[in-house]
């Protein structure tokens, strides 16, 4: 039986799923304190298993495309938090002011690395800059993201100084990364011949994540906090976020002279932004009932990025076979 073309994924739907749990059943007592443990662990070994997976070769074949990378740069950490603070007047009456700090926190995210390079093959782009510029990007986030959270939001969620946030990042998040980079050379083929069942350690990872915000969230009362009509409002929100996001890259390196196939690679390189290095990283930067309220847009952002993308991907792909120039990095 074919799967209905509207039915989200099954991923999106387990993320629907864990919210669901938490609001029925949320963590409370000591119950908090072992879901907290247990999903830093799980964060350490998302990204222990991201620094087996990505080969080193993959990120130098691209990185010789400079102006590229500066350009996809520039659009993940200065042209998205510039649309966000654009954006305040228009939104904080739409969606409240929490969930405009969630916008805020997730304009100062990093890029994705995998959907980013998936939907630049599927649209025949230049994949091995996409490779380059969507790693390098997840890696620059890891300090950037705190000092661009400390800069859009005005404070960091447990009252740590930058310094402590970006401490804090770098033990959880980046020395797994590296941990995960200098085990490559004994466990990477084993990776890659195990690459489909091991995706399911990255989703059980940030689902523990979203189970244990959303406890926070729904027992400090975020349901109440967030009525149907803001809920509403933030995924207009997030369409008119990601709508000037893909206009303007598009935009952008078509006036710089880009061709067609990098400009398909900063398309989907330089508009999206990262759910699964997001939700561990507003878990180290933030505390509480506020984390459930964050992660929305991005989760909201998220999905509405991969359907909208999706259909590009498309668009591009069935462009005439003679339009596409070859590309060696």
């Amino acid at each position: 039986m074919a799967r209905p073309r509207l039915l989200p994924d099954n991923f999106t739907l387990a993320l629907l799923g864990a919210v669901a749990i938490a609001t029925l059943l949320p963590a409370r007592g000591q119950g908090v304190v072992v879901f907290e443990w247990i999903t830093n662990l799980a964060i350490g070994l998302l990204f222990f298993m991201h620094g087996a997976k990505l080969s080193g070769s993959a990120i130098l074949a691209g990185m010789g495309h400079w102006r590229l990378h500066l350009l996809v740069f520039s659009c993940t950490f200065v042209l998205f938090p510039l649309l966000g603070l654009a954006l305040r007047p228009l939104l904080t009456p739409m969606i409240g002011a929490e969930l405009y700090l969630g916008m805020l926190y997730l304009c100062a995210l990093p890029a994705t690395v995998q959907s980013a390079i998936a939907f630049t093959s599927l649209a025949r782009g230049n994949i091995s800059a996409a490779v380059c510029s969507a790693a390098a990007s997840s890696l620059i986030g890891i300090f950037l993201t705190p000092l661009l959270v400390l800069l859009l939001m005005g404070a960091q969620g447990e009252g740590g100084s930058t310094l402590e946030a970006i401490g804090k990042i770098v033990v959880q998040l980046l020395l797994p990364f590296i941990a995960g980079q200098i085990a490559r050379r004994w466990i990477g083929d084993w990776v890659a011949r195990n690459k489909g069942w091991l995706k399911n350690v990255d989703q059980s990872s940030i689902l523990l994540v979203v189970y244990t915000a959303f406890s926070h969230a729904v027992v400090e009362g975020i349901w109440q906090q967030v009525p149907l009509p803001q809920l509403l409002g933030l995924v207009l929100a997030c369409c008119l976020l990601l709508a000037l996001a893909l206009l303007s890259t598009w935009l952008i390196a078509r006036w710089l002279g880009f061709d067609l196939e990098d400009r398909i690679t900063i398309l989907f390189a330089g508009s999206k932004k990262s759910l699964a290095t997001g939700i561990p990283m507003a878990q180290v930067l933030f505390a509480g009932g506020a984390l459930g309220t964050l992660i929305l847009p991005l989760m909201l952002f998220h999905q509405i990025q991969l359907m909208v993308c999706a259909v590009l991907a498309q668009r591009y792909a069935s462009r005439p076979e003679t339009a596409t120039v070859a590309k060696a990095g």
